[in-house]
């Protein structure tokens, strides 16, 4: 968290008070507006989201606690595997980039998440429900390409078969093997591999602000992903 600045009045906030307003916020689903009086003045905890969401602080510090727990557990910190997949949620009346995904007939947003074999995101997009899965994924795989050069296959599902295993492949040097369900299933079925994923959308769902897509822009849906993700990490670290 950043120091308080040497000029200029003396810093009356405390960053723990802000923290726990910031995450009130995430897992009670409330407004900005409608934190509690005991906690730092709304306006005051959005300006520090606000500010660690611009500057990378939110992300850096998501990145750098993801490979502390992954050496907790004896991991290594770049992972060899991925598992590829979307989370479509419906939009509200608040402003904000959105589209139609007719497979799912959901009017809002898909989040986009790349996730190690711990179900920790390395990989994150938001964008309009009306991309294509084969789009979406394209979008997710080439921020992570830099960042994970160990990484050697990646799980995906039916939507992202054909042209999109040759392209990541090509651009990525990695295996897009795609896992399908057991033919002839029905209901909920465990598939390997894809659950993994399919985890790790539970978990934000336990963050009633994720639900649905609240916010005005997808950078501040992607920084409330990670916030819900540093606090998955710090009950897991916890346990350790």
């Amino acid at each position: 968290m950043p120091p308080a600045r040497p000029n200029g009045r003396p810093r009356s906030t405390l960053l723990r008070e802000v923290l726990e307003g910031i995450f009130y916020f995430l897992r009670s689903g409330c407004s900005w507006r409608n934190l509690p009086g005991d906690l730092p003045p709304w306006g005051t905890v959005w300006t520090y989201f606000r500010n660690w969401r611009d500057d990378g602080a939110i992300e850096q510090v998501h990145e750098t606690l993801r490979g502390q727990v992954r050496t907790v557990v004896g991991k290594d910190v770049a992972p060899s595997a991925a598992s590829l997949d979307s989370q479509s949620v419906q939009t509200t009346d608040t402003p904000g980039p959105r589209g139609f995904a007719a497979g799912k007939q959901v009017n809002g947003r898909k989040r986009r998440l790349l996730v190690d074999t711990l179900g920790l995101i390395h990989g994150l997009v938001v964008h309009p429900a009306d991309i294509q899965d084969r789009d979406g994924a394209k979008l997710v795989l080439k921020q992570a390409k830099d960042r994970r050069p160990r990484w050697e296959r990646v799980w995906a599902d039916g939507g992202s078969q054909g042209a999109l295993v040759e392209w990541v492949a090509a651009e990525t040097g990695w295996t897009l093997e795609i896992v399908k369900r057991p033919d002839g299933a029905e209901g909920f079925v465990v598939v390997a591999h894809r659950w993994i994923v399919e985890r790790t959308c539970a978990w934000l769902a336990r963050c009633r602000r994720l639900r649905a897509s609240y916010e005005r822009t997808v950078a501040s849906e992607e920084a409330l992903i990670r916030l819900a993700m540093i606090g998955v990490m710090l009950r897991r670290w916890r346990r350790t």
